[in-house]
């Protein structure tokens, strides 16, 4: 396989697109030098392929790590698709090249610089779609659940079943600030869509009063005598605190337009939306081999 410092492969920025990219360097027997989404700006010089999303590729690539590497090496594969890590595509491709290598042993070579950056990123990854679920909050707009996140990682697909299991009949929004995205639930359909913004109406008093009956939970359990802030910092990191109802008053900084935006619209009749993600992003099955 050739390393050529100077090929950028540039794909559309979903799971697919960064198998196709592997498929790609085994048979063309190219190396990148890094690997970008299609959407972000290209300021690096070098000659750019741009790598085509072809699912059968993608599968043959996906079926071949499942089988010769294990079910396990593909969902670390896929929470690091998730990273907010730059060279997070570039990462993979090294990875699943010494794992095709080595075989599915690769995972215990924690000396190899690319394995043990992929361990810490992946458990990053997997660390935050936990606190995620642990500090989420909801607030009731008539009759729908929402809740706003903002994680430095892509966090939703992880979380987005563990609330759809559990809250079924339920019709609820969790929406990702920081990577533009939405979790949308109701009886029987669960969908993930990209969103730009979300205006939500005022909250309703009876809102209001199950928010402050939480905060008064909150401060009546606290122990004065034990109130350690640097502890409570470790145990739920500062950057949570803003979208959590204990730790802020209710303010009017809502819009009295009951709207929300972006093909998204929540009543007391729908949860209705476009631009469905597609599921194969996040799995697929395939026994074809590359």
């Amino acid at each position: 396989m050739s390393d050529r410092s100077d090929v950028i492969f540039v794909y559309d920025g979903s799971f697919d697109g960064i198998m196709c990219c592997i498929f790609y360097c085994y048979y063309e027997k190219t190396m990148p030098s890094d690997i970008r989404p299609s959407d972000e700006e290209q300021l690096m010089l070098g000659a750019y392929i741009d790598i085509i999303t072809d699912c059968e590729k993608a599968e043959r690539v996906r079926s071949a790590i499942k089988t010769k590497l294990g079910e396990d090496f593909l969902k670390i594969v896929q929470r690091l698709s998730l990273s907010f890590e730059e060279d997070r595509e570039l990462l993979i491709l090294k990875f699943v090249i010494l794992g095709f290598k080595y075989g599915r042993r690769v995972l215990s070579r924690l000396a190899d610089n690319t394995v043990n950056r992929v361990m810490k990123v992946e458990s990053y990854v997997a660390k935050e779609a936990h606190l995620s679920l642990e500090f989420l909050r909801f607030s009731d707009y008539g009759g729908v659940l929402v809740a706003v996140i903002e994680p430095k990682n892509t966090v939703l697909p992880l979380i987005a079943d563990h609330f759809a299991d559990r809250l079924r009949p339920e019709r609820f929004m969790i929406f990702d600030k920081n990577h533009k995205m939405a979790v949308i639930h109701e009886p029987g359909r669960t969908e993930i869509i990209y969103i730009d913004s979300l205006d939500l109406p005022r909250a309703s008093e009876e809102e209001r009063k199950f928010r402050a009956l939480w905060r008064s939970f909150y401060n009546i359990i606290g122990i004065k005598e034990r109130y350690n802030p640097r502890c409570r910092m470790n145990h739920c990191p500062k950057r949570y605190w803003g979208n959590m109802t204990e730790f802020n008053d209710d303010e009017d900084n809502y819009s009295d337009k009951p709207s929300l935006s972006e093909g998204v619209l929540l009543s007391d009749d729908v949860i209705s939306s476009a631009d469905m993600l597609s599921e194969s992003s996040i799995s697929s099955e395939s026994s074809t081999e590359v």
